[in-house]
């Protein structure tokens, strides 16, 4: 009987691990009441057109019901708010796992979060450095260590021959309340009468000697505790020993040994040398986001407002003696110059090397001065003393800026942390290196056998993660990398990582494209990290288009066929080979049958450019770009290798502040030409169109003003003496007040996220009952939010003012998104194309310099297509578009390519190649090239 059961539970358990997931009935959003089955323990790839209801499947569906079920098995505070937490609207669900979301969100604003925060490397190389690291004194450059007795008799018989004589001493106790006489008379009282002169061993006895105090000079004598001969046996060791841990105790934790005729050495069971005492080491000591361990001066961020080192040494590449240091460039102040000059020849340093290229000597003699030389930044506090002067203020506030902290050199930790070195590295150098060089330094460390004991599980714990974080492509990033600053794709390959090193097992991944900014040769490596997710035991789910991660996949669902009510059916599920043979949009780009076809020809320009001369920010080598005036550009190279830098933080900052609208930060250049040439510029990133959930596709382009003229120039409008401000959510008037026209209420809970939900008031509606019976044809303010782009336009149709402002948002592929969607909710890629519709209603004018970062990001083929047509109308109608981009059909689809690598990080930086498309691709050393070849 029992044999039995153990058997059936066998069973049982065996089929619940192979029993897939099962949906039935989904209704969410535009889903069309479908069913699905996902197999469980494989890789299912969801795609479809943009807006075809992809993500309401994976997240809105089965992540969030798994993330409900999870909820529910919380207390019961928690539980008070589940019953108002929307259940997905779906019939039946089965096989859920624990499931895990991995978004393209930045991962954290807190300007401390750093990469090695984020993956906990750097809390265990905290612990590493509390474990094995070597405290160096900063004076002799020798390791800090307690003496004990133990170590001070190995020290003796290691260096010293058998039968040496010496003397076991300590120093004579000084207390501020007690004269020397009163000292030496207590150390008669305890049994130490002799005193012994240090220089010539000459021994004076309290007892007896008729002595003077004020004769002795307290630092010449030591009191002596015993004579003894040095000898290997245990009775000697025993009363060496003795001896010892009576001198220690005595003489405060210090005492010393003296040689007959020989030297005397200290020892110390402090943790002291050189005359300073330091701090053990401690996990808490290296971290900068606990107030023991962060700098003082900085508190822990690493920078300090003062002296900008870019806008002293606007051009890096320049010597000292042609000019690097700007500040001293003027006849007022040319003499530091020169007093530079004079200490350089007395002390062989480099004058004539660039200023990138010094070593970090020769920089701090140049910044806290040498002899007669004042120093950059005594120079500077001298300036400031004086900001009394209207033209000393003047001048300071031009070099003004947010420099390296002077006290922790940027490393964010506090002074003494940073005498803690392992492999002669301290944890700030460790934490300046990349993911690539910091996978190289702990593979290749070089420890004791006890440290590698000791140390064993905590380099393990690093090595794994750094191992994950190369292999998802993020070896350029720098472990000290602020997380605010990752994109939304490094972001989720981060969290990717971070899943990986925290080996799950039977759990669901739900990850929202995952290949968004990267090169096509990091795909392959990210597609085999999933598939070791897979192989371990998991169940993953990922919204993607990309055709390579399509053809890696156990398992495809297309959703569609088209987007918005056009979709939200099941259009295909089953293996890649049978993706192809289907008629549905994917299957039909996968097979070759429909594709985005190669221009027949390459724009020949306006003749004119835009020269960007001596780039050099982050790992920017020098560059001089030629950017065509009139052309589609796009800006290639794998992920790290300084597109954005180049792009963003450079040309674009340049040309917004020589056009007079620009106060951020700009990358450092020698100069921009060619400005001339362009009469404006347009950035179109994928930051929010907005921050308020009021925000919306309607406000943004500005349709929203024509619905809700329309709707005051009704009938009933008038009847009631309604305006057009009656109609809008933003001001009150005919707003719900309980939720203030947003629709939903924000609930704060204290241990996990706050939950939204909707307006019991007004349902959700965001206007007041009597305003929404207000109709146009039929359809009440609320009905026409809830429209989706297209739906709007057919609706709209005679009202050209609406339909000519949406048109251009179903013109870029955005038709499905509905004109009341909340801006919140936009990916960064739909926001990013709500800005280029709003830009391409605006009549065709002067010549505008666009730029693009990844417009593709959430893209189908068949949008991807609309997207470039987009594109060309804006190239046809005069303007220039800049683009940065991984995706091959844009690539392709380029009048002019700039590529940059070769590689990420600091092998990157170079201009590997310029050209069109075709050029590129003969170019052996690009990676970009590579790829092209396939679709050109």
């Amino acid at each position: 009987m029992s044999q039995k059961t153990t058997i059936s539970q066998k069973q049982e358990s065996k089929s619940s691990e192979e029993r897939p997931i099962i949906v039935k009935g989904a209704r969410v959003h535009n889903l069309k009441n479908i069913d699905v089955k996902i197999p469980r323990n494989q890789m299912t790839v969801v795609t479809g057109v943009s807006g075809s209801g992809k993500s309401s499947l994976a997240f809105d569906t089965i992540y969030a019901e798994g993330q409900r079920r999870y909820v529910e098995s919380l207390s019961s505070y928690a539980r008070q708010f589940l019953e108002r937490m929307d259940k997905p609207d779906v019939d039946f669900m089965q096989g859920i796992s624990p499931a895990m979301a991995i978004q393209q969100k930045t991962t954290s604003s807190n300007p401390r979060s750093t990469v090695g925060t984020t993956t906990e490397i750097y809390d265990y190389m905290r612990l590493l450095y509390a474990r094995i690291g070597h405290t160096i004194s900063p004076k002799s450059g020798r390791e800090v260590q307690k003496d004990s007795t133990k170590t001070v008799i190995e020290h003796l018989l290691d260096d010293f021959e058998e039968d040496t004589k010496f003397y076991v001493l300590f120093a004579i106790p000084e207390h501020e309340q007690k004269n020397l006489e009163e000292e030496l008379n207590v150390l008669k009282e305890k049994g130490y009468p002799r005193l012994l002169n240090i220089e010539n061993e000459q021994i004076l006895d309290l007892t007896t000697d008729d002595i003077n105090p004020s004769d002795i000079d307290a630092s010449e004598y030591r009191v002596l505790v015993d004579r003894l001969i040095l000898k290997g046996d245990e009775d000697t060791r025993t009363r060496i020993a003795g001896s010892l841990e009576t001198a220690f105790r005595e003489g405060n934790d210090r005492c010393s040994v003296k040689i007959r005729d020989g030297e005397e050495l200290k020892f110390s069971e402090r943790f002291e040398m050189d005359g300073m005492e330091f701090n053990e080491p401690t996990p808490q000591m290296f971290s900068f986001n606990n107030p023991f361990g962060a700098c003082d001066t900085c508190e822990g961020f690493g920078k300090v407002a003062g002296i900008d080192e870019n806008l002293v040494v606007p051009e890096p590449d320049k010597t000292i003696r042609n000019g690097a240091i700007a500040p001293f460039q003027g006849e007022k102040f040319s003499r530091h110059l020169r007093d530079f000059i004079k200490i350089a020849a007395r002390n062989s340093l480099p004058i004539d090397t660039p200023y990138q290229d010094l070593t970090d000597e020769v920089k701090k003699i140049l910044w806290e001065g040498k002899d007669e030389y004042v120093g950059i930044r005594p120079f500077f506090e001298d300036v400031k003393s004086q900001s009394y002067k209207v033209h000393m203020r003047v001048f300071y506030s031009r070099y003004r800026g947010y420099s390296r902290c002077p006290d922790c050199e940027g490393f964010r930790v506090r002074k003494d942390a940073l005498y803690v070195k392992i492999n002669d590295k301290h944890i700030g150098q460790v934490a300046e290196m990349t993911i690539g060089h910091a996978r190289e330094f702990f593979e290749e460390i070089e420890l004791t056998e006890f440290e590698q004991e000791v140390a064993d599980q905590v380099l393990y714990e690093i090595r794994k993660r750094l191992k994950y974080l190369d292999e998802v492509g993020l070896s350029y990033l720098t472990l000290n990398r602020l997380a605010k600053t990752l994109s939304g794709g490094e972001s989720q390959r981060i969290s990717l990582a971070n899943s990986l090193g925290s080996s799950l097992i039977g759990s669901l991944y739900v990850l929202d494209e995952p290949t968004i900014g990267l090169h096509p040769r990091d795909n392959d490596r990210l597609i085999n990290i999933l598939k070791s997710l897979r192989d371990i035991g998991n169940t993953v789910l990922v919204v993607e288009h990309d055709p390579e991660m399509i053809k890696a996949a156990d398992n495809i669902i297309d959703i569609g066929p088209f987007a918005g009510i056009h979709g939200g059916e099941v259009n295909f599920t089953g293996s890649y080979d049978g993706l192809l043979e289907s008629q549905t949009l994917t299957g039909k780009y996968l097979s070759g049958k429909k594709e985005i076809p190669v221009p027949e020809e390459r724009r020949k320009g306006t003749g004119d450019h835009i020269l960007l001369e001596g780039a050099c920010e982050n790992n920017l080598k020098m560059l001089d770009v030629e950017f065509p005036l009139g052309k589609l550009i796009c800006v290639t190279g794998v992920s790290g290798s300084g597109k954005s830098t180049m792009v963003h933080d450079t040309l674009y900052a340049a040309v917004q502040q020589q056009l007079g609208s620009y106060n951020d930060k700009i990358g450092r250049h020698r100069k921009v030409t060619g400005i001339n040439h362009i009469d404006s510029v347009e950035m179109v990133d994928q930051s929010p169109i907005g921050r308020s959930s009021r925000s919306n596709p309607a406000t943004y382009t500005k349709a929203f003003d024509g619905v809700r003229d329309l709707f005051s120039s009704t009938r009933q409008s008038k009847i009631m003496g309604y305006e057009p401000g009656h109609f809008s959510f933003n001001v009150p008037g005919g707003r719900c007040e309980t939720c203030k026209g947003e629709g939903i209420q924000t609930i704060e809970m204290q241990f996990m996220a706050d939950i939204e939900l909707t307006c019991e008031e007004c349902g959700g509606k965001r206007y007041r009952k009597d305003v929404l019976q207000v109709k146009y044809r039929g359809k009440n303010i609320h009905d026409v939010l809830e429209m989706s782009v297209s739906e709007a336009i057919e609706f709209f149709v005679d009202e050209e003012r609406i339909t000519n402002k949406l048109q251009t948002l179903e013109d870029v592929g955005l038709g499905y998104l509905k004109l009341g969607q909340s801006a919140p909710t936009l990916s960064g890629g739909e926001a990013q194309r709500v800005k280029l519709a709003k830009f391409l209603s605006k009549p065709a004018g002067d010549h505008t310099l666009y730029f693009f970062d990844e417009p593709t990001t959430g893209l189908h083929f068949e949008d991807i297509a609309k997207l470039l047509d987009s594109f060309k109308e804006l190239v046809d109608s005069g303007h220039t578009v800049i683009i940065i981009e991984h995706n091959l059909d844009v690539i392709k689809s380029a009048d002019h390519i700039i590529d940059i690598g070769p590689e990420g990080g600091f092998a990157g930086g170079q201009i590997v190649g310029t050209g069109t498309p075709e050029e590129i691709a003969n170019i052996e050393e690009s990676h970009t090239g590579r790829y092209l070849k396939t679709v050109l």
